[in-house]
């Protein structure tokens, strides 16, 4: 009987999920009494009855790489600690199964675990290796919000459409003497607002590290647009707030979702503008979920790859309780309870802070 591992994609989608089980299922492919098992919509697929899991073999994923989103499913609700039951009165609670889920495991023969998911799968992967999984965890976001790695896969790929949204922007506002307010993912990080900042030249760029001054920003307007003329780009991450303000979010009814909803951080900001006085016409785009949807980037496919090859070698070689990071130039393990210690935000002094301040970026301080 072949040794058994378990791959399973939670969270958000992103693109390059499809490149890591790959990259697990063809290095798997090389040794002869391993096999690999896909969980359908994270350890979902595991707790459900009947279970629902997939052998994953090389014709499974030939060709998937260029894929977006993930062929077995994903989901950012409920989990092995919190799945969702109704209870009596009609209201939902939630109970823990992850020692059932730990015994549904070793029926079916499986060995180890790699999880593919961000800061909320690697949290779960860290519980389970304290109840005795052997399990391996891999950076999965395109905010990038993930310590311990130098980039998450899909946060190059956000960061293009990103920049492509800017650079479209451009023409429409310097043609129509506008004001465009972009507002970008990456909840509490502000990784992809200032990257496509930066790549778009965009005037302005507000992130969540940096609570912003409208009067700062009513500044660069007027520099930027005088008697009527001229156009100003301004970047806006979703969880970028005013001084003494806080992020623009609600409480979701969905079952099973235990984060809060960010978004209308754009809008707010129109507000506030033209409540200071801004005359221009001032616009906003969304991009919304555009960011993690479509096909993986080269660069994204190939740090996937890589982060793919090596959890099935950190498997082989039983390397567990760790999580696949990438520090330049080498793809290494890093104990999973240290990488969720920590949030990766921009830091004041970070090098690409002193670049956008280096081209007069206003960052809205």
């Amino acid at each position: 009987m072949k040794r058994r591992v378990l791959v399973a994609t939670g969270g958000g989608d992103c693109p390059g999920l499809n490149a890591v089980i790959r990259g697990v299922v063809k290095r798997a492919s090389q040794e002869r009494d391993w096999e690999v098992v896909g969980s359908y919509q994270a350890f979902n697929g595991v707790l459900r009855e009947p279970m629902e899991l997939i052998v994953l073999n090389e014709e499974k994923v030939s060709g998937i790489h260029v894929k977006g989103g993930t062929i077995i499913g994903t989901t950012n609700k409920g989990g092995p600690f919190a799945w969702p039951v109704k209870e009596k009165d009609g209201t939902w609670g939630s109970v823990d199964r992850s020692d059932e889920m730990l015994r549904k495991l070793q029926y079916q023969n499986i060995e180890a675990v790699i999880n593919i998911g961000g800061d909320g799968s690697q949290s779960i992967s860290q519980r389970l290796y304290e109840k005795g999984l052997n399990i391996i965890g891999v950076p999965k976001t395109i905010d990038n919000d993930l310590a311990g790695t130098d980039f998450t896969f899909g946060f190059q790929t956000a960061v293009e459409i990103a920049t492509d949204a800017v650079d479209k922007l451009v023409t429409t506002a310097e043609s129509h003497n506008r004001i465009f307010i972009l507002e970008v993912m990456g909840r509490d990080a502000g990784w992809i607002a200032l990257h496509s900042a930066i790549a778009g030249g965009a005037e302005v760029c507000l992130i969540p590290e940096i609570p912003y001054s409208v009067d700062s920003i009513m500044e660069r307007i007027h520099e930027r647009i005088v008697f009527g003329r001229g156009f100003l780009i301004i970047v806006i991450a979703e969880g970028a707030m005013p001084v003494g303000g806080d992020v623009v979010a609600e409480e979701l009814d969905e079952v099973g979702y235990a984060h809060k909803h960010l978004g209308g951080a754009a809008s707010r900001l129109k507000k506030e503008l033209k409540d200071a006085g801004c005359e221009s016409d001032v616009r906003v785009t969304i991009l919304g979920h555009l960011q993690r949807g479509g096909i993986p980037n080269a660069y994204d496919r190939i740090l996937a790859t890589q982060f793919g090859v090596k959890a099935m070698e950190m498997v082989l070689d039983e390397d567990y309780g760790k999580m696949v990071a990438y520090k330049h130039p080498n793809i290494v393990g890093l104990p999973i309870k240290d990488v969720i210690a920590t949030y990766n935000r921009i830091g004041p002094d970070d090098q690409l802070v002193k670049t956008a301040r280096g081209i007069g970026m206003n960052l809205g301080d």
